[in-house]
């Protein structure tokens, strides 16, 4: 990795590509912190990876896709933001997706808290 974190979100930070999914969600473990259900998976790996991303939403509790496309929106940018507080050198690779569970909006405010908190949980698991 490079020693300056740019602050993108790009492809190969994103979980994409059907095994991979279906791996986190069957061998990877849960928590819950306010609106995200958090699944996680960390395996040991030679060479780490950055940790990836999988953000959903579901249609269950927000009917409109303005208002799906929104949360979304808002949790990019509060993780691309925040995404610092997880890049310390690990032996490990993470893996981990984000399932938005309020049937509200929440504020941006709101929403970068919990991913603070997020973040930081998922460390001390990585630890």
């Amino acid at each position: 990795m490079n020693n300056k974190l740019r602050q993108t979100l790009g492809k190969q930070e994103r979980l994409h590509g059907k095994s991979q999914i279906s791996r986190l969600f069957t061998k990877g473990n849960t928590f819950y912190i306010y609106p995200f259900k958090v699944i996680y998976l960390t395996e040991t790996s030679d060479e780490p990876e950055r940790p990836k991303i999988l953000i959903s939403v579901s249609k269950k509790n927000l009917k409109k896709a303005v208002d799906r496309n929104k949360v979304k929106r808002l949790v990019r940018e509060a993780y691309r933001t925040n995404k610092a507080l997880l890049f310390e050198e690990s032996r490990s690779s993470l893996l981990f997706g984000l399932i938005y569970t309020a049937k509200t909006i929440l504020s941006y405010t709101e929403i970068e808290r919990k991913i603070i908190l997020i973040l930081h949980r998922l460390k001390e698991q990585d630890e």
